[in-house]
């Protein structure tokens, strides 16, 4: 039997990346897997791929900077899976969208960054409270980032984005520390996706180096991660091994971050 035998889990931006590999990793776990992200096509996918792990799967096509779409896409779930027991907000914009000096960052853009990247965050955390104080148990995991702890050039938004995300996992979990709910956040290091394919290239026009050697560059290991490698921590954290465990930011950083 898996670590998460019938659990209801939700993954936010499960489409592909850091979502995917861990809405998989939890249909390995025996979890009934909900995957949200824009768009559809890469969703079933994902519910094919969970499904074939062994879990049940659904999918919720929402845009999570909509605020109502948080509360919908909690209903919806529960609906055809239950009440979320494991929360990952893990959907997010990231600086390589449209990368700039503060002094000429776009308006609109922090605006949306700080919508996906935090707000809704909080307004997932807060639809699937009442369901978790019911039970007295719940797992909230937070995908923060690096950047939660240190800064990056011409990403303002991200950066403040993920040290609020941060903020946020700290100020929860010392609130329902005593319901049975953990909260804790994972902090990636350069993970090998689409989305950060676009900085790496960025940074090395920035700098004048070869996309390889941008690569290489970035962490103490000599490469990006993978977004298998993130997947491990969070079946730990939606575990009841970790049931002493929140409040934290756990880093999987290549040794960016030492501490």
């Amino acid at each position: 039997m898996g670590k998460l035998q019938e659990r209801v889990a939700l993954v936010t931006g499960g489409g592909r990346g850091i979502g995917r590999a861990i809405a998989l990793a939890l249909a390995r776990e025996g979890a009934r897997v909900a995957v949200t992200a824009r768009t559809r096509t890469e969703l079933d996918e994902v519910c094919a791929a969970c499904r074939a792990a062994g879990g049940q799967a659904a999918a919720v096509a929402a845009d999570l900077s909509n605020r109502e779409a948080c509360r919908r896409v909690v209903e919806e779930v529960a609906r055809q899976l239950g009440p979320v027991e494991v929360l990952v907000n893990n959907a997010g914009i990231g600086s390589s969208a449209d990368p700039k000096p503060l002094a000429e960052f776009d308006d609109d853009f922090w605006d949306r960054s700080l919508a996906v990247n935090l707000t809704a965050p909080y307004l997932l955390c807060k639809a699937v409270l009442p369901a978790m104080r019911g039970k007295r148990w719940g797992r909230i995991i937070n995908i923060a980032s690096v950047n939660s702890r240190l800064p990056s050039p011409h990403a303002a938004a991200y950066v403040a984005s993920k040290h609020g995300l941060l903020g946020l996992t700290r100020a929860l979990a010392l609130e329902v520390a005593r319901e049975g709910i953990t909260v804790n956040a994972i902090c990636p290091g350069p993970v090998h996706t689409v989305m950060n394919d676009r900085r790496v290239a960025y940074d090395a026009e920035r700098r004048g180096l070869s996309f390889e050697e941008q690569a290489s560059s970035m962490t103490l290991i000599g490469r990006r991660l993978e977004p298998e490698e993130i997947a491990p921590v969070a079946v730990y954290l939606a575990s009841e091994e970790a049931a002493a465990v929140t409040g934290q930011g756990w880093n999987v950083c290549g040794g960016i971050a030492m501490s």
